[in-house]
């Protein structure tokens, strides 16, 4: 069957056609553009590119859509995007159905991940998997008993909102949060505080040489990879706050594998040694030991099969 995957983001918004067989996924056609101001321009373009498409494969299936939370799957609605200004409770699959005419389906992209790792990635196989997204935030998709878990409101999953100490970087709307220690945005709020400390002593920052300078993950893992001593030390941090969240993870749920995003897929080596001391010192033994944590397995292509898996998983009615 054919799947039109729809992906809505803050900065870059797209469409991939796919053809699937029951196991394997063929990408026919893809377009992206930077996403418009308003959502009209948005939903206007998309429509105008998945409409081209439609003229060219009489044959698609469905079209599943994918979008930063919260929103509702049930009812195809997108509620208020923090990365998505202006996106307020927009009837999407309402408006998709009715003019592609063709079943929509819609999930955010936490649990899009799950569902692509799922179907295609490191979790194929596994019946109880959790997807962390570890990006630009933290939140997680969860597969149970071999079926996506979304709660009673869609709202399961926002991992990165649990408090893991009581002062600490800021994520999700409260300091010493799960995201403030272990997202992109937390990560570099960290290294700034600490930087802060070495530059007020007058010690120099190799990777932050005054205030005034932006500080993102790649430059910090940059500098721990040149042997940076506070780079490395930032890191540490984050992955004993990584292994603590994921600890709490495998006592509570007793997956068979948790599955990391983009910044544990990159920066590994500098995570790994403070975040499994975490995880074997808060964890319960029997669950550890039947739990396999890595890399996705979709890599950075995980965004191309994200909104192509939510078409699939609807269409299959799970």
């Amino acid at each position: 069957m054919k799947i039109l995957g729809i992906d809505i983001g803050g900065t870059k918004s797209g469409i991939i056609l796919a053809e699937y067989n029951g196991s394997e996924v063929n990408f026919l056609e893809k377009t992206s553009f930077p996403t418009p101001a308003t959502p009209d321009d948005t939903i206007k373009t998309l429509l105008a590119d998945c409409k081209k498409i439609l003229q060219n494969h009489k044959d698609i299936t469905a079209a599943g859509i994918n979008c930063g939370g919260p929103l509702n799957s049930k009812t195809g609605v997108i509620l208020c995007p923090p990365n998505l200004p202006g996106w307020i409770n927009i009837p999407i699959v309402d408006i998709f159905k009715a003019e592609l005419n063709i079943p929509c389906y819609l999930q955010n992209d936490a649990n899009a991940g799950a569902i692509a790792e799922h179907l295609f990635g490191a979790g194929r196989g596994f019946d109880n998997i959790m997807f962390l997204t570890h990006g630009t935030g933290m939140g997680a998709g969860l597969i149970l008993n071999g079926k996506l878990y979304s709660g009673t409101n869609d709202m399961a999953g926002e991992v990165g909102h649990i408090r893991l100490e009581r002062f600490g970087p800021v994520g999700f709307g409260k300091s010493g949060s799960f995201e403030g220690f272990c997202s992109g945005g937390g990560i570099s709020r960290l290294a700034e505080s600490m930087a802060l400390e070495k530059l007020q002593m007058g010690e120099p920052v190799s990777f932050y040489p005054n205030h005034r300078s932006q500080i993102d993950v790649k430059t910090i893992a940059d500098a721990a990879g040149a042997g940076d001593e506070l780079a490395k030390e930032i890191f540490a941090i984050s992955g004993t706050y990584l292994g603590r969240a994921i600890a709490l993870f495998i006592d509570i749920l007793n997956p068979e594998c948790i599955l990391l995003g983009s910044i544990y897929g990159r920066c590994k080596d500098l995570l790994y040694d403070s975040m499994m001391r975490e995880i074997k010192k808060e964890s319960l033994v029997f669950s550890r030991e039947v739990c396999k944590i890595e890399a996705c397995g979709l890599g950075e292509a995980i965004n191309d099969y994200e909104a192509v898996a939510i078409g699939i998983y609807g269409v299959n009615g799970a």
